[in-house]
């Protein structure tokens, strides 16, 4: 993803030229200490990043292009993450298998998210420069018409009658939905294994394809005219706005992208997970995605698609290893999970603190 001008000027200070590796530097150490900690052999540290890359890699991407448009972190992802979601759950309910279920569940989300994305970038228009707090209260918030849907409304004012997927009382869907018709259906498309330490690693090579189009596309999107338009916004929206460019119908459009990204992103994720936390696999989307990119060295005002394959293949080997590193050295994985948690929150708070600072600078 292309960056504004004033990111773009060669720094003549080498510790400000140092400072943009400084977090994904800190982060392999983390990652290289808890690998020789908990005496991880490459063969497994490769089978679990095959796996968590091709799953998380397309959530990241989604936030690069309202990132171009001068949005910032877009926390409303997870509303994305809940069209994705539908999908999947009337996917399964009309017992629909393999590629076409898969595929079913993507034409079903799109409406679904361009829906969700014009609500949300509806919002951001009223709430400008506070994008990412409105982003984060409106994903609690559909969060919660998304459970009394699930919970409540279906099987009892919505007619739906499967009762492998309702709770014992008729209505509500059940805490875990099985996936697995729509298991491994792109991960499989083009079978693909190796031998790691005597016994066969699935590679999801069509995940990987699909996630190199993905970033051809963001390439190319930049270079069109509502491209070029994002970016004019992204670098300044009041010089933007004089130029002719309708900025709140751009911002709008930034958002409808994003969120329907994040949709196939879900998909992508529950395609090879398998199975559906009906009511919590959406809840850290946002979170874990936008720390994920943030650990490649990218800030509210600039990313890039190779910081968020980087930042995905950095904070993933972070999750493998820190719960074994925690048992390890404390006996106790728990701490490693606690760990990785705190790591996720922290990222996330000096980057928005430095954004803050950084405004508040500029302004001054």
């Amino acid at each position: 993803m292309s960056t504004p001008a004033a990111d773009r000027k060669p720094s003549r200070n080498p510790l400000a030229h140092i400072g943009r590796f400084a977090v994904p530097l800190l982060f392999a150490a983390l990652c290289l200490f808890g690998i020789i900690a908990a005496h991880l052999t490459p063969e497994f540290l490769l089978r679990e990043l095959l796996v968590r890359f091709g799953r998380n890699a397309v959530l990241v991407l989604s936030l690069l292009i309202p990132i171009l448009a001068g949005l910032g972190l877009n926390f409303g992802i997870v509303v994305g993450a809940m069209a994705g979601q539908i999908g999947a759950i009337v996917v399964t309910f009309l017992k629909i298998k393999g590629l076409a279920g898969f595929v079913l569940a993507l034409v079903i989300a799109t409406p679904v998210g361009l829906l969700f994305g014009l609500g949300t970038g509806w919002l951001f228009n009223r709430a400008k420069g506070r994008e990412m707090v409105t982003g984060l209260i409106a994903g609690y918030f559909a969060n919660g018409l998304y459970q009394l849907v699930f919970l409540f409304a279906l099987g009892s004012l919505i007619p739906f009658k499967d009762p492998t997927m309702l709770l014992p009382q008729g209505f509500g869907l059940r805490n875990t939905i099985d996936l697995l018709g729509m298991q491994y259906a792109v991960d499989d498309l083009i079978k693909v294994s190796v031998t790691l330490d005597q016994s066969p690693v699935r590679v999801p090579l069509a995940s990987f394809l699909f996630i190199a189009v993905f970033c051809v596309f963001n390439r190319i999107f930049i270079r069109t005219k509502l491209g070029q338009e994002l970016r004019a916004m992204g670098q300044d929206a009041h010089v933007a706005a004089s130029s002719g460019i309708d900025v709140e119908k751009n911002r709008v459009i930034a958002t409808v992208l994003s969120t329907i990204f994040a949709a196939w992103g879900q998909l992508f994720f529950l395609q090879n997970l398998g199975t559906l936390n009906t009511y919590s696999s959406h809840e850290q989307v946002g979170m874990f995605s936008i720390a994920a990119l943030l650990v490649s060295g990218a800030t509210v005002t600039r990313a890039t698609i190779g910081q968020a394959l980087l930042g995905t293949l950095l904070f993933h080997t972070l999750f493998v290893v820190s719960p074994l590193a925690g048992k390890a050295l404390a006996g106790d994985a728990q701490i490693g999970e606690y760990f990785r948690v705190f790591v996720a929150y922290a990222v996330i708070t000096v980057a928005l603190v430095l954004h803050a600072w950084q405004k508040r600078r500029s302004e001054a």
